[in-house]
């Protein structure tokens, strides 16, 4: 056997090997590069994070643009009505509460772009391995030519002796023509997807600056919203006339929720099996915000203008870092909605005829309802109808006579 009958099943076996080993290279699920099952197939320069993020983004963006449309409902209903101190208080308090909520979908619609942002830049990273795999498959591919492509096809053609060796050696060699073209394809569809990704990467990056920027000026025009119900709280509270004034429209207010009172108490509602009366539980009830008593029940004189007022609830400025309202009781949630002197207030049936209400709430946990439980939250603290700050107003009522609510909370 002379030399070129040797030669050339020697090649067949080095060019199968390497043909081999860049099928192996490229497609470790059994693709070649390209197709649908590369990983960079999986995570495309536009992804963004997974729809159950997704779905919960627009689940808080849907709540809340709600809220914006109640309130701009809200403030369209106070400038109609007659101006007084409470009603002006009402409005610079319920721009200011829109403008939080504002605030809060933009917070919202950064938080989903830092999302999509961290989606894209893992994605870069997965294109740039699959780059430097399909690199590597192109760099062993360029040494098997230059290993044998001095063998052009017109002298391999001229030196096989038989038709055997002519199929067996021209199949490896269009098995390798195969796997470079599928290399090389892959590898620019990859360098395409890359460029696409950093596109998006730059553009995402712009929109989130623009986005820093707009939250930035929000904020700002939240902190003036804020200066000017300051302003109007304490020019309410040191005018004796404007103050007098205010006590008689929270007088009012006093009477119209004494109005609804009798209205919540006329709808009864099922007992659950195992219900524990609130009765029993008079002086063991969990405090419904931890924080300091800054209003007590009962009679309170002004220090300043002699004027005397009734208090029948308690007011409670909030603890550091505590913004939870906590139900004090099992019961039913019966009314959750803005009401003038109290700001945004809850009010739980307990069963019985006993309630505990809940006002100048920021927002509500809860809807009108809804079984809450003894230690459930049901709000967050705020100061809308407030004239002493962020507070939460809290009364137990029997029937419609307002109780101590400090007889029934645990000593502290």
């Amino acid at each position: 056997m002379d030399r070129t009958t040797i030669k050339f099943p020697r090649a067949a076996a080095l060019l199968a090997g390497v043909a081999l080993l860049v099928g192996a290279a490229i497609r470790p699920s059994g693709a070649y590069p390209g197709q649908p099952s590369r990983a960079s197939a999986s995570a495309s320069p536009s992804s963004s994070p997974s729809s159950q993020s997704v779905s919960d983004f627009e689940q808080r963006l849907s709540r809340i643009n709600g809220q914006i449309k109640d309130l701009k409902a809200r403030i369209e209903a106070e400038a109609r009505k007659e101006s007084s101190v409470l009603s002006s208080l009402a409005r610079v308090n319920l721009n200011k509460s829109l403008v939080q909520k504002e605030l809060a979908a933009q917070n919202v619609e950064l938080e989903r772009a830092r999302a999509d942002l961290a989606a894209i830049k893992a994605n870069i990273r997965t294109i740039r391995l699959n780059l430097d795999r399909e690199r590597e498959s192109i760099e062993k591919i360029l040494v098997t030519l230059y290993k044998f492509g001095r063998l052009d096809f017109f002298q391999f053609l001229l030196q096989a002796r038989d038709i055997e060796t002519y199929a067996s050696e021209s199949k490896n060699l269009a098995i390798l023509a195969r796997h470079q073209e599928n290399i090389v394809s892959g590898f620019l569809r990859s360098l395409d997807e890359l460029r696409s990704a950093e596109a998006a990467l730059d553009s995402k990056q712009r929109d989130l600056a623009e986005m820093v920027r707009a939250a930035n000026l929000k904020k700002q025009e939240l902190e003036t919203e804020a200066r000017k119900y300051a302003a109007l709280v304490l020019e309410t509270r040191k005018n004796k006339d404007t103050f007098k004034q205010t006590l008689e429209e929270l007088s009012a207010s006093a009477d119209e929720l004494q109005k609804m009172m009798n209205k919540i108490i006329s709808q009864e509602w099922v007992l659950p099996a195992a219900f524990v009366p609130l009765y029993e539980r008079r002086g063991q009830l969990p405090w419904p915000l931890e924080g300091k008593v800054v209003t007590n029940f009962g009679f309170e004189r002004h220090p300043d203008f002699k004027t005397v007022v009734m208090n029948k609830g308690v007011e409670i400025s909030p603890g550091k870092d505590k913004s939870l309202i906590l139900s004090v009781h099992t019961g039913k949630v019966v009314y959750a909605d803005y009401f003038q002197g109290y700001g945004n207030l809850l009010i739980v049936d307990h069963g019985m005829t006993y309630y505990s209400l809940y006002g100048h709430c920021a927002e509500f946990l809860v809807a009108v309802g809804d079984m809450v439980r003894a230690g459930q939250p049901v709000a967050m603290v705020g100061d809308t109808g407030s004239l002493k700050g962020e507070c939460l107003y809290f009364e137990i009522r029997y029937k419609t006579k307002a109780l101590d609510p400090l007889q029934w909370l645990k000593r502290r």
